[in-house]
C-alpha cells in the first residue's frame, strides 16, 4: 500500500506503515486470549505492522496478567482507574497510539479482525472514515438477536440521521487516520459510541462501510444498560449543540414548547372544568407552561446559563416573556371574539404559536444570551478530556 504523509519519519524518509487498534475492555478477560490469538495470525498472514492497546477501566478480573504473560511487545494494556468508560477509553487509547492509522473495535470478539487489511485499502483509495457495517449488502448479525435489541439498535440508528446518513452509526468498528483523528474539535466523550462523535467533529466527508458479521459474545455480558442508552441521548444533544449551533438552540426550544403546548392545553381544559371564567383559565394556563418551560430551557436549550441563580433568571424570564404571554393571549381572545364557536384550546394553539417565535428570541438574544455567562474553556482535545459544562 502507499505511503502517505501520516506514513513520514520526522525526517521525511518512508517508513513501515503501523496500525494502533484501539480496544476498550472491561471484564473480558475470557474474550481476551482468543482476541490476541487472531491479532497474531493477522499479523503473520497480512504482514502489516500492528499495534494493539488493550484500554481497561479497571476490571480487576486477571486481564492485566493475562497480558502480561502472553508476553508480545506490541501489545500495550492500560489500566484505566479513573475517568472512565468506552468513550473516555477509546479516546485515551487513540492518543497514547504510535500508528499513523488508529482502529477500533469491541474485546468481545463480535467484530472481526480479519476485515482490518478491507479497511485499510478504503482508507488508500481515499476515505475519511470506514466502519464496519452490520447494515449495508452482505452485513450480518448473529441470529439470536431479539426483536427489543434489534429495534433498539434500529431507534439508536434512527436518532443519529441529523448528523450522518450512514447505515450504522452505531458501529464501535471503525478506522481513520492518525491525521483526521488530530482535527477533531472539542471532543466530549459519554457513552458508549464515539464513531459517530469523530464522524461529526472530525468532519469526515466520505465515510465508507464495509460489510461484517457481528457475533454475539462468547463471554461475559453486555455493557449496554439503560443509563448508557440515556446517556446515547445526552451525547445527540451535546453533538447537535456542535453541527448546528444556534439552530440547536431553537430546535431544542421547539421541543420544550411542544411539551409546553401541551400543559398548556392540559392545564386550561382542567381549569375550565372548574367553571373559571375563559379568559382568566387562558392566563392562568399560560402561566403555568411559562413556569415549565422556564425549568426546561434553563436545564436544556440553553444550559450555559443553568448555574446562575435561578430566582433572578426566573423574573427574567417572565418579564422577557411578557410580550410573547400578552401576543399569546391578545390571539386567543381575539379569536374567540371574532369566530364564535371556536373550540378554546384551537384559539390557545393559536396564540401559542405566535408566542412562541417572540419568545425564542427574547431568550436567545435577551435572557440567555452567551456574553452575559461566563463558560468554562473546553478542555484541549490532545489529552484525555473530562466531561463540559453544558451536560
Amino acid at each position: 500500500m502507499p505511503a502517505t504523509a501520516d506514513d513520514k519519519t520526522p525526517e521525511g524518509s518512508p517508513s513501515p506503515r503501523k496500525i494502533s487498534i484501539i480496544v476498550p475492555t472491561f471484564r473480558e478477560v475470557e474474550s481476551l486470549p482468543a482476541l490476541i490469538d487472531r491479532f497474531t495470525m493477522l499479523r503473520a498472514t497480512s504482514g502489516l505492522d500492528l499495534e494493539v492497546w488493550f484500554m481497561d477501566d479497571d476490571s480487576r478480573d486477571g486481564s492485566e496478567a493475562l497480558v502480561a504473560a502472553r508476553g508480545e511487545d506490541w501489545v500495550h494494556f492500560v489500566l484505566r482507574p479513573e475517568d472512565r468508560g468506552l468513550s473516555q477509553a477509546v479516546v485515551d487509547g487513540m492518543n497514547r497510539a504510535t500508528g499513523s492509522i488508529v482502529i477500533c473495535m469491541d474485546a468481545d470478539l463480535s467484530h472481526p479482525p480479519e476485515v482490518i487489511p478491507q479497511m485499510l485499502a478504503e482508507l488508500d483509495a481515499g476515505a475519511d472514515f470506514v466502519l464496519g457495517s452490520r447494515y449495508i449488502h452482505g452485513g450480518t448479525t448473529a441470529d439470536d438477536w431479539g426483536p427489543l435489541r434489534w429495534v433498539n439498535s434500529r431507534i439508536a440508528t434512527l436518532l443519529a440521521r441529523p448528523f450522518t446518513s450512514v447505515r450504522d452509526p452505531m458501529s464501535g468498528y471503525f478506522a481513520l487516520r492518525r491525521g483526521t483523528f488530530n482535527t477533531a474539535q472539542e471532543l466530549s466523550p459519554i457513552g458508549y459510541k464515539i464513531g459517530l462523535e469523530l464522524i461529526v467533529k472530525c468532519r469526515c466527508r466520505k465515510v465508507v462501510e464495509i460489510p461484517i458479521h457481528f457475533s454475539d459474545r462468547e463471554f461475559g455480558e453486555s455493557k449496554l444498560t439503560i443509563t448508557q442508552q440515556l446517556l446515547y441521548i445526552r451525547h445527540l444533544r451535546r453533538l447537535a449543540m456542535f453541527k448546528y449551533g444556534s439552530w440547536s438552540h431553537l430546535m431544542q426550544f421547539l421541543a420544550v414548547g411542544a411539551l409546553g403546548t401541551v400543559v398548556n392545553l392540559a392545564a386550561l381544559t382542567a381549569l375550565l372544568e372548574t367553571r373559571l371564567a375563559e379568559p382568566a383559565a387562558v392566563a392562568t394556563a399560560i402561566f403555568i407552561a411559562m413556569c415549565f418551560n422556564f425549568v426546561l430551557n434553563r436545564r436544556f436549550s440553553f444550559s450555559y446559563a443553568r448555574h446562575g441563580p435561578w430566582f433572578p433568571q426566573f423574573l427574567s424570564f417572565l418579564l422577557a416573556c411578557s410580550l410573547g404571554a400578552g401576543l399569546n393571549l391578545g390571539i386567543t381572545v381575539v379569536v374567540l371574539a371574532e369566530y364564535p364557536g371556536t373550540p378554546t384550546q384551537l384559539a390557545a394553539l393559536l396564540g401559542i404559536a405566535g408566542g412562541t417565535a417572540v419568545n425564542f428570541l427574547i431568550n436567545r438574544y435577551l435572557v440567555f444570551r452567551a456574553t452575559h455567562i461566563r463558560v468554562a474553556k473546553p478542555p484541549s482535545t490532545t489529552a484525555a478530556p473530562n466531561r463540559p459544562p453544558d451536560g
